[in-house]
């Protein structure tokens, strides 16, 4: 049963929002049935043009997930008859044929063989073979559902180099004959790793846009959260992809609060905490909770730096925050993921739990060392922490500094107000 005659808002709003929580499972199905990444886009895509010419008189299926896909395997299933693998074929349809129909709601499809599925397709998407830029396109459009032009307009980057990384990656993949496949158990560990980077590093895009006029991107945090949601659905027992998830939903309940009514940066120890949404603060929790009972012992980089996240969301207000607490973990985080960042956010932790002067010798021999030299956060460091010391000229002069490294432009503003007032 339809709806009769929808206008042709309706029936392109339904068909936006059908790709936007179906097109990963149908691609992935898709993936399975050809074996190949871009001919199952180029289904997919077909499914969808099919759908803009039929629904407006046919009018919208009560489930379009499920017409898209019958469509979308029907014109596989031809496709596949004019080429050699239609042994491959048959095989894999009987093998559909034994569960529920992959049209069903993303939600209720997580088991084998759509899990299965979706899980093959993300660890496809995020190949060791491709660059992080490709990893991140492709995982974004295959995965999140993302059009080339939102991408690009993400990530401030040309509509034309972001397809030229699609239409690369894809090649890459191609021609390197990679199996559509989750690892084996032996290298899951890593290649996970290579997937939770990636989605991260969408989130994180969004939560501090590395370059243009807006301090934040909110709608790429979201991107990456659903994509982590979806994971720890499909691996519920990998306890760094529920710390991933309780790390991007602590954060994110922050947005409404890091960004001022003239789109001005609003800094953590200055945020109103009563902004902060409490919603995603409790699921954060949660899912810390969960990862760390599977842990047991031995948390990963993404609990630690979610068990970090908590204690500041546990604070009512930012005196009420365990510093020493959070010093500890970063201290922990470095003895298994030893980065100069890290270290820098230790020296950050170390200032408020021991004072200024304690956190500047830690920030003072990271800039001695030349790891972080060109990174803008380290000047911002410690022109805060030489305010707070009273060595005005020497607080200035760094966060001038900073002020000339950053991309940002919110970011430029914030920095150069600061030395401003010193």
């Amino acid at each position: 049963m339809t709806d009769a005659e929808p206008s042709a808002e309706a029936v392109r709003a339904a068909v936006e929002t059908t790709w936007r929580l179906e097109s990963a499972q149908l691609i992935a199905t898709l993936v399975r049935l050809t074996g190949d990444l871009g001919a199952a886009e180029d289904l997919a895509h077909d499914a969808l043009v099919a759908a803009l010419e039929s629904w407006p008189t046919t009018g919208i299926p009560q489930s379009p997930g499920a017409w898209l896909t019958t469509t979308a395997r029907r014109r596989a299933l031809d496709a596949l008859r004019r080429a050699p693998m239609l042994d491959r074929a048959h095989a894999e349809i009987a093998r559909d044929h034994e569960v529920p129909d992959a049209a069903a709601d993303l939600h209720d499809a997580l088991d084998d063989p759509v899990g299965d599925d979706l899980l093959r397709l993300v660890f496809t998407t995020c190949h060791p073979a491709l660059s992080t830029e490709a990893r991140v396109a492709l995982t974004l459009r295959l995965f999140g559902g993302l059009t080339t032009d939102e991408i690009a307009r993400a990530f401030l980057t040309p509509v034309p180099t972001v397809a030229q990384r699609i239409v690369r990656a894809k090649k890459t993949l191609r021609d390197l004959g990679a199996p559509f496949e989750v690892p084996r158990a032996a290298d899951l560990p890593a290649r996970l790793a290579d997937v939770l980077r990636v989605v991260y590093l969408v989130f994180n895009e969004g939560y501090t846009a590395t370059s243009g006029d807006d301090w934040a991107r909110p709608a790429l945090c979201e991107d990456a959260l659903r994509l982590g949601r979806v994971l720890a659905a499909l691996l519920p027992d990998e306890p760094e992809v529920h710390g991933l998830v309780s790390l991007m939903e602590v954060q994110a309940s922050r947005l409404p609060a890091r960004v001022g009514s003239d789109g001005e940066p609003v800094l953590l120890m200055d945020q109103d905490r009563s902004r902060w949404d409490g919603l995603l603060v409790r699921r954060g929790l949660a899912a810390l909770d969960r990862g760390a009972a599977l842990a047991g012992g031995a948390p990963g980089p993404y609990l630690l730096q979610a068990a970090i996240a908590a204690c500041h969301a546990r604070a009512r207000a930012s005196t009420d925050t365990d510093w020493a607490e959070i010093a500890a973990l970063y201290a922990a985080l470095y003895a298994i993921h030893p980065s100069p960042v890290v270290e820098l956010n230790r020296a950050v932790a170390v200032s408020f739990a021991e004072g200024p002067a304690a956190g500047l010798a830690l920030a003072d021999a990271l800039a001695e060392s030349g790891t972080l030299d060109g990174y803008h956060l380290l000047d911002a460091v410690r022109g805060d922490l030489l305010d707070r010391l009273g060595r005005a000229d020497e607080a200035r002069a760094a966060f001038e500094a900073a002020a000339a490294l950053t991309r940002n432009e919110r970011e430029r503003t914030l920095l150069l107000d600061r030395a401003a007032r010193l």
